[in-house]
């Protein structure tokens, strides 16, 4: 683990406006910096760097933060891998913590497998190039796929020789040991001997997201019936086949900028398309898709495009593959080739402007495919029909978005001509299933969950919004931009008098803005319903109590990607749209400081009103229900009292 000096020194020396500007183009722009965003396609302007807050925002994605998060986001990097490539950028030391004798000879293992996969990507590339065989054999194989020089270099393709022990001999003869060579899966040891697991085959490196050496693909180049079409390395502790995208490496930064990621099946499929120009596109590597890969390209984007071989074959193929996508909350799009085509022999025959034309007359909705697939296959047969109903329900019921699934629901009955009332039933019955499957495997919480969200067809779907949560957007602004700032409060308190037209007293007190809010939101027991707000309300009060004030450069290391966007949000929101010296033109603007007072002590109010209105609501409830209510008929009164009060400080009116 990286020490916090590290990371503090790491805060406190990296600039934003200069690692951001190592990836976009950045030109001053007032107090700020101003660039097209790398997060999307745009014309004007909208990604803004702010060297005194040292935070972006990127107004066109609504992505923002610091440098730590402009390089998650944009490098995909871990935190830890995001820390390490600002102290490499700014030469400071990298400091682990002490880890325990275990700890360090794990780490030491998995750091020695990289190191041997590493020299091993090298050997393989170099003897490509170089070698006669590797030139004879390994180069005419990749020249009849249609690869260039530039290809073969950019995706690191080699060759190993077809000898028994070619490579391993050459890497213990470069001090490797023979103990990392095995457990890479490189070299193969049986008693005293050993041998090269990929003999004879053309190489394809398979990398992490950051871009490390975690294992191969080899094809074999001779017809040995015995001897597998592919080879793939083993498990091991960096190599984890069910964890890797093929390509992801490569791609990651086209498919954040798509917005979309094509799903391939073979290692070709993938450099044949970046060679035509579509570099947004991984392969699940000739094995089944499984959740972990789903999850790497869903860090990425929202929306896959799976394509696939014309065939039969390849239907069923894409068909499996969707509900693992559904299941993860994503948009699943499919598109197949046309008969005795796939992405490699189809981006050899085609531009990049015919292909993704192609792909985007193409391209069906998940539920439109596999209705026009399983339709087909029912061919009148009722009973078929049925099946296919319920089979196109069960994909439906994976989706995790009530919404989706309602709207998915109506565009299956439309398609199959049957009622929504019977698809609900159908889709009320699978998630009771899954429910029951889930609690005697002892996990009930999704299955609840998503059964509890199956929507009723008689009642509208349109939420209104949230009026707390908005108060509580700006009570988050506030502590934001002025949480150090000092004013005069008017505080409502209950009063010991015992005058029924006296029961609330009015008090002022200077407080610091963060104060009054902490204090106000103790007072009421109130904690925010969103859970971002809470937790970023939790550090800045932390940050505050332990400093006597805001520090903002502190806040900003302790937020995570989606607090850190958020929060720069708030603090480039009025720097979008300068000012330009409005008083200059007799214009005289409310400056935001003058209006925090207001403002805050309006918001709270706001929240009480709506807070005791639930309160009176659920307190009446009550009294319906219980015989012995003078008590609670009490409550109410006060409750009222203190809501025609906040009525009248509010200018509003108050029906009983």
């Amino acid at each position: 683990m990286i020490s916090k000096e590290t990371i503090d020194k790491v805060f406190e020396t990296a600039r934003v406006e200069e690692v951001i500007g190592d990836f976009v183009v950045l030109k001053k722009s007032g107090s700020n910096f101003k660039g097209l965003s790398p997060f999307s396609d745009e014309r004007t302007p909208s990604f803004m760097v702010s060297p005194v807050k040292q935070i972006w925002k990127d107004f066109s994605s609504g992505k923002g933060g610091n440098s730590v998060a402009f390089l998650m986001e944009h490098e995909h990097f871990t935190y830890p891998e995001a820390i390490k490539y600002l102290a490499k950028k700014y030469n400071i030391e990298v400091d682990e913590t002490e880890q325990t004798d275990e700890q360090k000879e794990q780490a030491t293992i998995r750091e020695n497998l990289y190191i041997v996969s590493e020299y091993a990507r090298d050997y393989y590339h170099k003897t490509l190039l170089n070698s006669e065989q590797g030139k004879a054999i390994g180069g005419t194989y990749f020249k009849e796929r249609g690869f260039t020089p530039e290809t073969i270099k950019k995706f690191e393709l080699g060759y190993n020789p077809d000898q028994w022990d070619a490579f391993t001999s050459e890497a213990l003869r470069k001090g490797y040991k023979l103990e990392f060579l095995e457990k890479t899966g490189l070299t193969i040891v049986k008693d005293e001997k050993q041998f090269d697991r990929f003999k004879g085959r053309v190489m394809f490196p398979i990398h992490s997201m950051s871009g490390r050496v975690l294992g191969f693909g080899g094809r074999i180049l001779t017809s040995d019936k015995k001897a597998a079409k592919y080879l793939n390395s083993p498990e091991s502790d960096i190599y984890h086949k069910s964890k890797v995208l093929y390509g992801i490496y490569y791609a990651k930064q086209s498919i954040a900028k798509e917005d979309n990621c094509y799903l391939v099946e073979g290692y070709t499929d993938v450099i044949q398309m970046h060679q035509s120009g579509i570099e947004n596109v991984v392969s699940s590597s000739g094995t089944a898709l499984t959740p972990e890969q789903i999850r790497l390209i869903n860090r990425l984007t929202k929306n896959i495009t799976v394509l696939f071989d014309g065939d039969a074959a390849g239907q069923r193929a894409a068909l499996r593959g969707i509900d693992l996508i559904l299941e993860q909350g994503m948009n699943v799009k499919v598109c197949s080739f046309p008969e005795g085509e796939d992405p490699d022999s189809f981006s050899r025959k085609h531009n990049k402007e015919d292909i993704l034309a192609y792909f985007n007359a193409n391209s069906k909705d998940f539920i439109q495919y596999k209705a026009n697939l399983l339709v087909e296959e029912a061919a009148g047969d009722p009973v078929k029909k049925a099946s296919t109903v319920r089979d196109m329900v069960e994909s439906i019921s994976k989706i995790p978005d009530t919404i989706k699934r309602e709207i998915y629901v109506q565009e299956c009955s439309r398609i199959m001509e049957i009622s929504e009332a019977v698809l609900y039933n159908t889709l009320a019955q699978i998630l009771n299933k899954n429910k029951k499957e889930a609690v005697k495997k002892g996990n009930t919480s999704g299955a609840s969950d998503a059964l509890s969200k199956v929507p009723d067809q008689r009642e509208g779907t349109i939420e209104k919004v949230d009026r707390i949560v908005e108060l509580e957007k700006i009570l988050i602004e506030s502590l934001i931009l002025h949480s150090n700032q000092q004013d005069i409060y008017e505080e409502i308190f209950i009063s010991d008098s015992d005058d029924p037209e006296n029961l609330f007293e009015e008090v002022k007190r200077e407080l610091k803005v963060y104060e009054k809010i902490y204090l106000d939101l103790q007072e009421d027991e109130i904690e925010f319903s969103n859970r971002d707000f809470q937790n970023i309300y939790n550090k800045i009060i932390l940050n505050c109590n332990t400093n006597s004030e805001l520090k903002l450069d502190e806040l900003l290391k302790d937020l995570n990607n989606d607090e850190s966007s958020l929060v720069s949000t708030i603090l480039m929101k009025y720097e979008q749209i300068p000012l330009h010296r409005w008083d200059s033109q007799q214009v005289f603007v409310v400056k935001l400081e003058d209006q925090v007072v207001r403002k805050v002590t309006q918001t709270i109010w706001k929240m009480r009103y709506y807070l005791i209105q639930k309160r009176i609501k659920g307190l009446m409830d009550k009294c319906i229900n219980n015989s012995n209510n003078r008590e609670i008929i009490e409550e109410i009164l006060l409750y009222r009292q203190l809501l025609k009060l906040l009525a009248e400080k509010l200018g509003i009116s108050v029906i009983f």
